[in-house]
């Protein structure tokens, strides 16, 4: 029996690496002669880097930036195996865990960081990058990015603004003729984990700026903002980002990489999946395990679940979702064309979310030893390909 595992971090948990690992561990203490791939998987947000580093064979090379609050942060670029590809993460500058909860403030928390390890990315030489977007503390509209790559964004003073996203709305001018003229040398890729526009009840800030520590006040104050800034970009190049999909992803970085860098957007699950491997691994998988840690409605959104069931059935693989929590009602039509053998949570353990997420390596791998040993009861020999063909969506919800 080969089981492929695929998930994606469990935020501020695991890494994708170590929720994998604890999983095949609960799998091998049941089963110790299965054959047990894990693959870590990203969708654009915090893992991105080391999928398709790691996925490629890659390197990783050392960058000085300031994180979102603007401290001095040690972190690093990568660049994939073929040597001409730099991949910069926006997570691992200015991203949500690296502030504690009280330092937690969208109104002042920036991009600039990111802008300045692209910026290391160009004086390294390269000319063709992936940027993957995600997990961002920020709601800046990507100013604080443009201002590290030389965009001039102006107040009525003919000054640069401050940083965050609390200055969107005093911004005059926009001006393109300084910044770096590398920029045009680039092809730009954007790696991104959700459709969401920039503007609006399905926005960037309405529906990401509560979890970035935004207040009901914070949130009005940031969408007058954003959609101001927005009509910036549009009078300066003509590109209307206010409703484009996925303009919104990492508090509006990609509006800014669209409308001013040319930018491609592209489903950050796809590139890692093509990256990383997965479909060869697949072709003789038996089974796929896949999760993170709160599987609802933003998973269809384009999350790494959602990727990788997708690319399951069309191998026909079976699959076993798992998740720290699982809201089963928003989560049924990830089962539409998905072979989902079961859904299991670390609450079914009797735990509450705060210890899920302190013990979410232990949990994961008792979650999966029991049901693996417990409620699946498969024959160690058997072909679980064969054993589920034909699996109905309810059968699947009752092992979940």
């Amino acid at each position: 029996m080969k089981i492929v595992i695929a998930t994606d971090s469990f935020k501020g948990s695991l890494t994708s690496r170590g929720a994998g690992e604890a999983i095949a561990r609960g799998i091998t203490g049941v089963h110790p002669d299965w054959e047990v791939k894990v693959v870590p998987m990203a969708d654009g947000g915090e893992g991105t880097l080391s999928c398709l580093v790691e996925g490629t064979g890659g390197r990783y090379v050392a960058a000085t930036v300031e994180d979102a609050i603007g401290r001095p942060l040690e972190t690093s670029f990568g660049i994939l195996g073929n040597g001409s590809v730099c991949v910069a993460e926006l997570a691992s500058a200015c991203g949500l865990p690296r502030l504690s909860s009280d330092e937690r403030n969208p109104l002042a928390a920036s991009t600039y960081g990111f802008g300045q390890l692209i910026r290391a990315g160009l004086d390294a030489g390269f000319r063709k990058f992936v940027l993957g977007l995600g997990g961002s503390a920020t709601n800046d509209g990507g100013i604080g990015m443009l201002q590290a790559l030389g965009f001039g964004i102006l107040d009525e003073t003919g000054n640069q603004v401050e940083r965050g996203g609390g200055a969107l709305i005093r911004i005059q001018r926009l001006i393109l003729n300084s910044a770096d003229p590398r920029i045009r040398e680039c092809e730009w890729i954007v790696a991104c984990d959700v459709d969401n526009p920039l503007n609006g009840l399905n926005g960037a800030t309405t529906v990401f700026g509560p979890q970035k520590g935004a207040t009901p006040a914070m949130v009005h104050e940031l969408e007058k903002g954003m959609s101001h800034w927005a009509d910036v970009m549009a009078e300066a190049t003509g590109l209307r980002m206010h409703d484009e999909p996925g303009a919104g992803a990492a508090g509006g970085v990609a509006a800014a990489l669209l409308a001013l860098l040319g930018a491609k957007l592209k489903s950050g699950i796809g590139i890692c999946i093509e990256k990383s491997g997965l479909e060869h691994e697949l072709a003789d998988a038996d089974l796929i395990i896949t999760g993170e840690g709160r599987i609802d409605a933003q998973t269809l959104r384009g999350k790494t679940p959602y990727g990788v069931l997708q690319a399951a059935a069309r191998f026909e693989v079976p699959a076993i979702l798992i998740g720290g929590s699982v809201d089963l009602l928003e989560t049924l039509e990830l089962m539409n064309g998905s072979r989902i053998i079961a859904l299991a949570s670390l609450l079914e353990l009797g735990v509450t979310v705060d210890e899920a997420i302190l013990r979410a390596a232990e949990l994961l791998e008792r979650r999966i030893d029991r049901l693996f040993r417990e409620e699946l009861r498969l024959d160690r020999h058997a072909s679980l390909k064969e054993i589920t063909r034909g699996t109905t969506q309810n059968e699947a919800v009752e092992h979940g």
